[in-house]
This record gives C-alpha cells, structure tokens and sequence, in this order.
C-alpha cells in the first residue's frame, strides 16, 4: 500500500525523524532524543506534534446540528460558537465507532475532528444520514498541529497573538503570516495546549517557526501515545471499539444530561436505549487505571488475574510512563474487581506481573479554564 505525506513530511526527515506506518500515512514515531526524552521535554516545556493525518471535516447545511445529533449522546444544540465537545459515534449496540471532537463555526456549520483510521468510515456513516440540502466536505490536504506543555500558551502567543485568551475547548480564528488559522485550546496529552488547523504550505511554515523558538521540540507518535496514557485518555481501538459502550469505558461524563433518561432530548442516538439501561443498573466490566509493581512493563492484550489466577480481564494499553517514572497500563476488568487498590496480577510471558487498580489520570491533568 502506497502510505500518505502529511505537509510536514520533508520537516520530519530533516529532523531526524524515525517514520513508521500509521493509518495509512507514514508518520514520525520519534525523534534522535528519544521518545521518554520526548515524554519529558512535553510536560516540562512545550512538544509539538503533528497531527494532520487526523480527518477534518467540515458539515454544513439547515439542521445539521440536530442530524449530528442524532449520532451521537451530546447536547449539541445547546453548544456555542467557537466553543468544542467531545463525543462518540455510537452503534446500535452501544458501541463506539470512532470519538471525536465537534466545534461549531456557525448556526449551520459544524467542524469535525476523527481518528485517522475511521474517517472513511465515519464520513460514509455521515454522509448515510445527511438531509437535503447538508453536505460533508473534507479537508483533505489541511494541516494540524498540536503545540502542548506548559509553556504552549507563552510561545503560542509570540507566534500567533491573541490565542493566551482561549480556554479549554475554545477556539477562534487567528492570523499567522497574513492567512487564516483556526486554533483551539485542546490537545491529547492533558496538558494545556493548543490545535491549530490551516493549509499546508503554512503547517510547515508555522512548524518552522515554532521549532525554532526556545522551550519547543518536535514529538513523535511514541510520547504521543504515552503522554495520553499518563492521562488516562482512550485511544481507539484499545480502550475504545465497537464491542464497548461509553459506561463500560468510564466516559458516562460524555453523555449529556439531556440526553440522559428524564433529559429534554433523551435518547434519539443509536444505542441509546442499552446505554440507558447501563446507566441504571450498571455494567459488567470497567476500564481501569493499573499500577505496575516493578520495573517491567505490562502489555496490550496481556490477561489480568485475579489472586486465585482466574482471567478477570485484559490489558489494553501499557507501557512506561517518564514521568511518574513506572510502568503504567489500562484494562478492562470485572466490576467485581474494579475498586481502586484492588491487587490483581497480569499474565506476562506466563509469570504473574503484580499489578493493583488506581484512579486515573496517573497525573493531573492541566487544562487551562480560565
């Protein structure tokens, strides 16, 4: 299979860069300091990732808000412009198709963010539903960059003036080099930061610029992925899929009062009746957060056990995690056995790997809100 660029391809190799296969494009795994040192360099200072691979959609027409609605279990009508919320794409089982995240541009204008690997499907699945007169239009060749850490929103504003103002799931739009840019406050590390979506010849001149500036470093996919860990924040296909409803996976909070049972627009979502029934009566499996005794990371797709060696689970991410320098991993488990500092075990390589359930994020999460 032929892999995609994004705009910012030539950047990364001139960087060091080493490139994998992801999603269909070939993309910045790390870099020559190292992925903890990436880790690290994000939480202390400000990493800037490139995320255009992501689809970015762009759905407009009369009442696309209460079609978007009817897709997914968030208030959308009740959302302001330039204002984002996360949500799932859920199924008629109560599964989940891809999450992403909605920004409204205008009354009838919705900006859509997915995952890599589902835009194609979620766009069909989209478009399946669209009413005369509404369309779905991807931005394919857009760039979008994610600045995050701590010092994102002090070099941010250097580059791009006024952006200091956003709060978390805001945005607005902005001028860099006399051309538009639309930046939000949001980001997938858990760190105040920002997104910024614009074409792709001023992606790599934004980079540029940024790269060049104190406190910022480019960061691979590796930190990406274990910066969200450390959040404690899904990431689809391990702690999200078809097979697991928002309860089972711990994001009930993405489920908007109104929409809840008793709500002024219950329900009206595929699956939204087990959901529902989740709700009250509870589930059978939970995703947790998992602490791991030793050094010796634990894996995606590992068993968890219980004290008398029973499988109770499966792990779905794992890894080390820098910054609370120990290894660190999610799972879903028996409801039976998801109460924090519950002792379990994983099955690694055929010896027991201690393990005990804690509260998640594994560190404090640094939206700014103003």
């Amino acid at each position: 299979m032929t892999l995609k660029h994004t705009p910012l391809d030539a950047l990364h190799r001139e960087s060091g860069a080493r490139m994998v296969p992801f999603a269909g494009y070939d993309m910045p795994v790390q870099y020559s300091n190292g992925i903890i040192a990436e880790h690290r360099h994000t939480r202390e200072q400000a990493g800037l990732f490139d995320v255009s691979h992501m689809g970015q959609f762009v759905l407009e027409g009369p009442q696309v808000t209460e079609t978007l609605e009817s897709l997914v279990p968030v208030d959308l009508m009740g959302l302001d412009t330039h204002r984002q919320t996360y949500a799932l794409l859920t199924n008629d089982q109560g599964g989940v198709r891809d999450d992403l995240i909605i920004t409204r541009w205008g009354p009838d204008c919705l900006f859509l963010v997915v995952n890599a690997a589902c835009k194609t499907e979620d766009r069909a699945w989209i478009e399946s539903h669209l009413q005369p007169g509404q369309s779905l239009r991807e931005l394919e060749s857009q760039g979008l960059l994610a600045l995050q850490g701590p010092a994102a929103r002090k070099i941010l504003e250097l580059v791009i003036p006024g952006v200091a103002e956003l709060h978390f799931l805001q945005g607005a739009t902005f001028s860099f080099e006399g051309e538009d840019v639309f930046v939000t406050c949001s980001g997938y590390t858990g760190e105040d930061g920002f997104e910024i979506s614009c074409g792709p010849q001023l992606a790599e001149a934004l980079a540029r610029r940024l790269l060049v500036t104190d406190g910022v470093a480019p960061i691979g996919l590796g930190a990406r992925d274990s910066l969200r860990l450390e959040a404690g924040l899904c990431l689809y296909g391990h702690e999200l899929d078809t097979q697991t409803t928002p309860v089972e996976a711990g994001l009930t909070w993405s489920i908007s009062k109104s929409r809840r049972p008793g709500g002024e627009r219950a329900g009206g979502y595929p699956g939204a009746k087990l959901i529902a029934e989740q709700l009250a009566g509870g589930v059978a499996r939970r995703r947790v957060g998992l602490r791991v005794e030793g050094k010796r990371p634990v894996r995606e797709n590992q068993k968890v056990l219980d004290s008398d060696g029973k499988e109770v689970g499966r792990v779905t991410s794992g890894g080390f995690a820098a910054t609370v320098d120990a290894p660190i991993a999610m799972a879903f488990v028996d409801a039976a056995v998801a109460a924090p500092d519950t002792a379990l075990a994983v099955d690694v390589r055929g010896k027991a790997q201690g393990v005990r359930v804690c509260k998640m994020p594994f560190v404090r999460q640094r939206y700014f809100r103003g």
